[in-house]
């Protein structure tokens, strides 16, 4: 039987599950945003078209989307044989080791080609990293919580991801608004990932303090008295595949949307928008959207996935993504609009129909796979759901802007939506069930 930690330890763990995952996504978001104002410039050749060289740049973006699925199967097998908090301490160290050197590296003027070579290597261990610690810290909080309150406190490590947003761009506007354009773009840009350090302070922190989950530890103790069978000793994540091959598939459509529509509005848009050819408004006019996109979104996610803990998880999931391709259209036309309330107002709406779809997942997947395979299980859903989502979405987005126009970028964000949706639909509601029940799905 699975017991729910006590309330006082589930606060603990939800609010260091929180802080990780925002210093883990924000490691990985400040690439993102500097990946569209700064790396085209710095780790490419300048006689480069700037169209050319900013599809390079999000090209190494895409790295790390690439390393996600690596990073969810080496940490799924460690965290479903080892324990959910030694696979999250190592994450943590990884992304911060690689953001950190990210801080330190030359340009091209000075290495050549090697600039973005090296750039595309700690990109990959970025990957590899966040492959890794969503399951962990998705699985400390939703192991610990009482069946009830799964979806609510499930949010805390999806809520990783909109704060790490605001942490992220705050770092650039505070960069980027104490010294000159020239200073930002020669080193200034560098403070925010060199600020990374901190999540090695935070692994050591997770080591000393907390717990692994009830859920794991009642799975040590059935192998200790237990006969091995062939299951048991097999890879997790072959176990996983061969037992849930459903639910990863549909897991990764339903996660579909999200990583399009997230990325486009963190990425693309904040490219779209500061460019001639698009919106033509400042940097920090699309900066301070999204910003403000990614406050509105937080309670979102909580109040979707308490919605979810009490009347189901499909059902609030399939409204945001209904509601994300009626959307779609509207986008472009309100960035286009060069007013910073419309724009903002468009961002906000995108942030707020993918968070009813993002803050039940953390719940839905845990309860979908059995423990012995649901960090190996959840993660390769959801990481093979960001490659295909969210991997090339600016890449993608850019590209048809630039062929064909925005109403294609549009187009591209509604049949994402679509797709979830009918992800969604084939998969079974999950609310109310318990983990041991998921140990017979």
């Amino acid at each position: 039987m699975n017991k729910a930690a006590p309330e006082s330890a589930m606060r603990k763990v939800a609010l260091t599950s929180l802080a990780g995952t925002s210093i883990e996504w924000y490691d990985f978001f400040i690439y993102g945003t500097a990946a569209a104002l700064i790396f085209a410039s710095t780790f490419f050749p300048s006689d480069m078209p700037p169209m050319v060289a900013l599809i390079a740049s999000f090209s190494t973006f895409a790295v790390g989307f690439i390393a996600r699925p690596v990073g969810g199967i080496f940490f799924g097998h460690f965290g479903d044989r080892v324990g959910r908090k030694r696979a999250l301490i190592t994450a943590l160290m990884m992304m911060g080791i690689a953001t950190t050197l990210i801080g330190c590296l030359p340009a091209y003027g000075t290495i050549g080609v090697a600039a973005p070579l090296l750039l595309t290597v700690l990109r990959f261990v970025q990957g590899l990293a966040v492959g890794g610690q969503w399951g962990g810290a998705m699985l400390l909080v939703t192991e610990n919580a009482p069946p009830g309150k799964r979806g609510f406190y499930g949010a805390f490590a999806q809520a990783g991801a909109p704060a790490g947003i605001i942490l992220a761009n705050c770092a650039f506007l505070l960069a980027s608004g104490v010294m000159g354009d020239e200073a930002f773009a020669s080193w200034g840009w560098r403070i925010p990932f060199l600020a990374s350090v901190v999540l090695i302070a935070l692994s050591a922190y997770v080591q000393l303090h907390l717990e692994d989950t009830p859920a794991f530890k009642d799975l040590e103790a059935r192998k200790r008295t237990e006969p091995l069978s062939q299951a048991s000793t097999r890879s997790p994540v072959l176990e996983a595949i061969s037992r849930h091959p459903r639910e990863i598939v549909l897991g990764a459509g339903a996660f579909l949307s999200v990583q399009v529509t997230f990325y486009i509005l963190v990425a693309f848009a904040i490219a779209y928008g500061s460019s001639p050819d698009g919106a033509g408004v400042s940097r920090d006019v699309m900066l301070t959207a999204v910003l403000i996109s990614s406050v509105v979104q937080i309670p979102v996610l909580f109040l979707a996935s308490a919605w979810s803990d009490r009347h189901g998880r499909r059902g609030v999931y399939m409204a945001g993504a209904v509601l994300t391709v009626f959307w779609a259209f509207t986008l472009f036309p309100m960035l286009d609009t060069g007013s910073f309330l419309w724009i903002t107002v468009s961002i906000c709406l995108g942030q707020v129909f993918l968070s009813m779809m993002y803050g039940p997942q953390a719940a839905f997947l845990t309860e979908l796979f059995s423990t012995e395979v649901r960090y190996s299980g959840a993660s390769l859903g959801y990481q093979l759901g960001a490659i295909l989502g969210g991997a090339l979405a600016p890449t993608i987005a850019t590209a048809l802007w630039g062929t064909w126009g925005s109403f294609y970028v549009a187009v591209y964000i509604a049949v994402a939506a679509l797709l979830t949706l009918g992800s969604v639909l084939l998969l079974t509601e999950t609310h109310g069930r318990s983990l041991s029940e998921a140990e017979q799905v």
